[in-house]
């Protein structure tokens, strides 16, 4: 590519709320079955906290994740990270668009898919099919000296 930095490359391709709501489930997996608080990850995926807040919203909406009130509250996932998948995920805050019919509504084209757009589709189906073969466990798994998408900022973030 043209030297850019990683995160412009993702962020053309993937919202900044698609990170974000990756970010904290990643954190909530690293913490099975303790409820986190929306500043305790806000503070370690370096989400800003009302931002994080409707990203959270989204996710329990979803059913991805549960908010559970009280003092000792915060969020946690519903089931186990290795049946919660990347697309899961993605398809929950901004979901990937495949391309049906010509984009540029060409009455010729219609369903057929000229050479450009057929290869974009196969690209994003691509993409669907490896976020759908990615569990949210499997990310924390890799080997790694870093944990994906989070700095921990006072959070014991081991898996």
């Amino acid at each position: 590519m043209y030297n850019l930095d990683i995160s412009i490359q993702i962020s053309l391709m993937f919202s900044q709320t698609t990170e974000y709501a990756l970010r904290a489930v990643v954190l909530l997996a690293s913490r099975p079955g303790t409820p986190i608080t929306t500043d305790e990850i806000a503070k370690a995926t370096q989400v800003p906290k009302g931002y994080l807040a409707k990203v959270m919203q989204g996710l329990v909406r979803a059913g991805t994740v549960q908010a559970q009130r009280g003092k000792h509250g915060g969020f946690t996932l519903t089931k186990p990270a290795g049946e919660i998948t990347v697309l899961e995920v993605v398809q929950v805050v901004d979901p990937i668009r495949r391309i049906r019919e010509c984009p540029l509504g060409l009455a010729a084209h219609g369903k057929n898919l000229c050479s450009l757009h057929r290869k974009l589709d196969l690209a994003l189906l691509s993409i669907e099919k490896a976020f759908s073969e990615t569990t949210i466990a499997s990310l924390l798994e890799e080997p790694s000296s870093v944990k994906p998408l989070c700095a921990i900022s006072g959070i014991d973030n081991a898996a």
